[in-house]
């Protein structure tokens, strides 16, 4: 039997066998820049990376908070960009991490998780402490 860390290290784990450089859902790609405003342990996330990374749940919370009659309705409203998505938005965001990958993905540090915030822009934003090198 192999262990949870033993299934994803490595050159044969989940993420450099079967994720890293393929199409896979509920991924995105951007470059960085430097956030001195955040925490260590928080990234900026784009606001459109967000909508589409977080969509299936943004749809579920809206319907669930009556926001939207059914599932076309919440999408329209996530196409039509309403402000109150993105409250819906950051509610969600704060109770699911994100992973980062920064290539080359060679030792342990090259993958770390984050609490996302939404933020404007195209980039991801991150701590100038998390991202030097």
């Amino acid at each position: 039997y192999k262990s949870f860390s033993d299934v994803i290290e490595g050159k044969e784990g989940r993420f450099r066998e079967n994720l890293l450089g393929k199409r896979v859902d509920y991924s995105g790609r951007s470059v960085i820049i430097v956030g001195p405003s955040l925490p260590l342990h928080q990234c900026g996330l784009p606001r459109e990376m967000a909508i589409e990374l977080f969509q299936a749940f943004v749809i579920r919370g809206s319907i669930g908070r009556h926001l939207a009659p059914n599932l076309r309705a919440a999408k329209s409203m996530i196409q039509n960009k309403e402000s109150i998505i993105w409250k819906v938005l950051q509610e969600i965001m704060q109770g699911h991490p994100i992973l980062l990958n920064r290539a080359p993905t060679l030792h342990r540090l090259g993958i770390q998780a984050f609490q996302p915030i939404s933020i404007k822009g195209r980039a991801i934003r991150l701590h100038p402490l998390v991202c030097g090198g």
